[in-house]
């Protein structure tokens, strides 16, 4: 586990099959992570559901992506997924990690919200991810 600013990042819980950070997620003492049955919510999870029927790691592996009607219409988790999709997991934890210890938040303090809902498009997301651009 690394402490990136107020947060606590998590590896081994990974990314959520939709394209969430459980790794970095605000209640990451509470929740073993997606993959690791740790959502509460995982009956009622669409995303869940379909990759553990297609047996996927994540949406991102999916011919469909991104589909609708699922945690996907959210602008940055869809990003992620995009994302990891295109550079991979790893890369992707990696810079979560780099941009935490540069005091970009997944997660405020308290909230479910961070600087990545700041931009507005998957771009912007993705430049936030590689650049570390706030």
């Amino acid at each position: 586990m690394f402490r990136l600013g107020s947060e606590i990042m998590d590896r081994h819980k990974g990314i959520a099959f939709c394209g969430l950070a459980c790794a970095v997620c605000s209640k990451n003492n509470e929740c073993a992570g997606c993959r690791n049955e740790g959502c509460e919510d995982k009956e009622q999870c669409k995303n869940l559901q379909c990759c553990k029927a297609k047996n996927l790691n994540g949406c991102w592996e999916c011919s469909e992506f991104p589909c609708t009607g699922s945690e996907l219409d959210n602008l940055w988790i869809r990003a992620f997924a995009r994302f990891a999709r295109e550079y991979g997991e790893e890369i992707l934890l990696d810079l979560l990690e780099k941009n935490g210890k540069d005091d970009i938040a997944y997660h405020y303090r308290g909230q479910l919200n961070g600087d990545y809902d700041i931009p507005e498009t998957e771009e912007g997301i993705f430049d936030m991810l590689l650049n570390g651009k706030r």
